[in-house]
């Protein structure tokens, strides 16, 4: 009648005020009397004293470390004693009425988070841990309480940073912590224990990517405790009302993809006792998978604790995450493979304190086994395209990238769906990804095809606008027919898709084409897009402009050198702005490219190349001292530099003025005088003898172009 009448009370109090009738209004009274005194609650004839305390503690504005303390250790001797004998009834109520849960996590907040002086963390956690022994006391609170606990603990300073820290203090605080784990878990009903395990491993999830090694240790060594429970769950003791516990077969936790990839992340700290608890952490929860495999057999489970055993010393022996990885795969469900996949993807993001060398050697294990390992093409597509924005250092980029392109050969249609559903038109990530699929030959072709069929109804959309998609899908018509040289001439002039000015298109339709061309034969049928790649120079694109270089120099490699003679004196005075370029990648193909033209010239070509080549002396000469080692390698050696000034000096008396004006300008370094580097006013100085001494005997050129520009 008494813990009846209490929850009339405790509805009340949370309800609005409300008219009631005489006989409610009685039994509230009544309610409210047996709260003042709590001699209702059957308990309370065991430790009288101590609901007392709590119940003093709650109602006083006073509450300095010995009453904190007191009230914690009454709430324990309190749940202790009232389980012991069978006498809980009515707890949740005195629970809920006073707030316990709510005052826990207060005083947890109020703890100094820089040192550790006191027991009340000691004494709230073993509070917890006795209230978790009486069935919906702590409902919906664990998490809170949980992650009150976690926040101020793992995230106190590192045990020798602690002053006058007492060992025994900080030893008993965190084994409190482990027991008070092992409690929430094992007292949960069957029914909710992946769902408690699956949270609390989430919030310690949250703590190994600290850059403190301090937290991660004692993030990980929790983790260790939860994995010990997870691998030995169904020999353990849990709720003795429970007729059977749940087996392995029957324990899910969708998480585990993400805690094995994490775990074997930190093995990489190897200088940290964090290495070692994931270590045994990883083994236990392979003693797990390996049951749950096992469990769902018929004739090898008699063998099973032999072969776990040589499984683990095997993962002990060999601690490497990709040998451990490797070890894991066959008893992973496909979501799990999946989920540590996506857990290394982000492993390489610039802000990640992970080991970037680890998680690559670990995507080249699952690069090598696609069929295993990227079963789930959408999720690990998006994955990828959300985090390469966020990497910035080129090997990770290019692993990533690699990990895109392997599925995209095993999975086309399903890539390109994906990617066209998750990324805006004219992402530049997605544009990333896209010319990374379209640097590799089989793989270009594969999702041309696929982007044709795709953009061609204009539901999708790659670029911003509809006239980008179409250039691309003429592309892929191309790409994707056997043509002969005349028909894919005559389709090209049709398209004449490099005619459109648009940065984006271009530059990954050039990719396209750039790989396309590594086949001789489409090399050769390309020749009809070599006027539109000498216009894509005039829009001043360096990204395209780069590409465009490349396809050039390809298919000009393919012609016969009479067919490719008037075009090579063409294309060469183009270059002539490039090769002074700021950016050392155009520069370099530039003048690569300038190199291999000029000796393409024959007949009456020649004479023209010449004046073109003329005209691109000074600038070669100057690239001599090109601070990009491969930039001044394409020229003439460095020592041959003070012969070329003299013989620069014939062009003073050139039939041309322009090139007589050029000389004069190069010769003329007395600006340079007064530089503020003494290296450039040695140089002058230096150069000004030489022409002096010069001066008396002009000789005539004997440097040829051959001998300038292809040396």
């Amino acid at each position: 009648m008494a813990e009846k009448l209490l929850r009339v009370a405790l509805k009340e109090d949370r309800a609005p005020q409300e008219s009631s009738s005489p006989v409610e209004s009685h039994e509230l009274c009544l309610a409210q009397q047996l709260e003042m005194d709590a001699s209702w609650l059957p308990a309370y004839h065991l430790e009288p004293e101590h609901v007392d305390v709590i119940r003093a503690f709650v109602s006083s504005p006073e509450k300095d470390e010995e009453r904190k303390l007191k009230f914690l250790t009454s709430i324990a001797v309190l749940f202790r004693a009232a389980t012991y004998n069978s006498l809980c009834q009515g707890l949740d109520l005195f629970c809920q009425r006073y707030k316990l849960a709510e005052n826990i996590k207060v005083l947890l907040e109020e703890e100094p988070r820089d040192q550790l002086h006191t027991a009340v963390w000691r004494s709230a956690m073993f509070a917890m841990t006795e209230m978790s022994f009486v069935e919906a006391v702590l409902e919906g609170k664990e998490i809170g309480l949980l992650q009150a606990c976690f926040s101020g603990i793992f995230l106190l300073p590192p045990k020798e940073e602690m002053q006058d820290l007492k060992p025994f203090l900080y030893f008993t605080t965190m084994k409190g912590m482990d027991t008070m784990l092992v409690a929430l878990v094992l007292n949960s009903p069957t029914s909710r224990v992946n769902e408690k395990m699956q949270s609390i491993f989430q919030m310690l999830l949250t703590f190994t990517t600290s850059e403190r090694a301090s937290v991660r240790e004692r993030a990980v060594g929790r983790m260790r405790v939860l994995s010990f429970l997870l691998a030995n769950y169904s020999s353990l003791k849990a709720d003795p009302n429970e007729e059977r516990h749940a087996s392995h077969a029957e324990m899910q936790m969708p998480i585990i993809g993400q805690l094995l990839g994490h775990l074997l992340l930190l093995l990489s700290f190897k200088e940290e006792e964090t290495g070692h608890l994931a270590l045994d952490a990883l083994c236990l929860l392979f003693q797990f998978k390996y049951q749950q495999h096992c469990a769902t057999l018929t004739e090898e489970n008699t063998q099973l604790q032999g072969d776990w055993e040589t499984e683990t010393t095997s993962l002990r022996t060999s601690p490497s995450a990709t040998h451990i990885i490797e070890s894991f795969a066959e008893y992973l469900q496909p979501s799990e493979r999946s989920d540590i996949v996506r857990v290394f993807i982000e492993a390489m993001t610039d802000s990640s304190t992970f080991d970037k060398e680890a998680a690559r050697n670990v995507l080249d294990v699952v690069r090598g086994n696609p069929d295993l390992w990227l079963v789930d093409v959408p999720k690990i597509t998006s994955c990828i395209h959300k985090t390469l924005g966020c990497i910035k250092s080129v090997p990770a980029r290019q692993s990533v990238e690699s990990l895109m392109v392997s599925m995209a050969d095993k999975c086309p249609q399903e890539v390109v769906t994906t990617l066209l559903q998750v990324a805006p038109g004219g992402d530049s990530t997605a544009l990333a990804l896209w010319e990374a699929m379209f640097s590799v030959p089989q793989t270009v072709r594969n999702i041309l095809k696929e982007l044709l069929s795709q953009l061609w109804d204009l539901k999708s959309r790659l670029f911003c606008t509809h006239l980008e998609d179409y250039c691309l899908v003429r592309l892929a018509m191309l790409a994707s027919r056997d043509l002969g040289d005349r028909a894919f001439a005559a389709t090209y002039l049709d398209f004449r898709f490099l005619k459109e000015e648009r940065p984006a298109m271009l530059s990954l339709v050039l990719r396209a084409i750039m790989t396309l061309s590594e086949r001789d034969d489409m090399a050769r049928k390309m020749k009809v897009i070599l006027p539109d790649l000498m216009r894509v120079l005039l829009f001043g694109y360096k990204a395209a402009t780069t590409k465009a270089l490349l396809v050039f120099r390809t298919i000009m490699a393919q012609l016969e050198r009479r067919e490719a003679s008037h075009i090579a004196v063409q294309m060469a005075e183009f270059l002539l702005p490039l090769l002074d370029d700021e950016l050392s990648q155009l520069r370099e193909s530039s003048i690569s490219l300038f190199r291999d033209l000029m000796m393409m010239a024959v007949g009456n070509d020649k004479r023209e190349m010449k004046n073109v080549v003329r005209l691109g002396l000074l600038p070669l000469f100057f690239r001599l001292s090109d601070q990009t080692q491969s930039v001044a390698k394409l020229k003439q050696d460095r020592r041959r530099a003070q012969e070329f000034l003299i013989q620069s000096l014939s062009y003073l008396k050139d039939a041309q003025a322009s090139l007589r004006e050029a000389a004069v300008r190069f010769i003329a370094l007395q600006t340079l005088a007064e530089d503020r580097e003494p290296s450039i006013r040695s140089l002058v100085a230096q150069t000004v003898i030489i022409i002096l001494s010069s001066s008396r005997e002009q000789p005539r050129p004997r440097w040829t172009l051959r001998a300038l520009c292809c040396r």
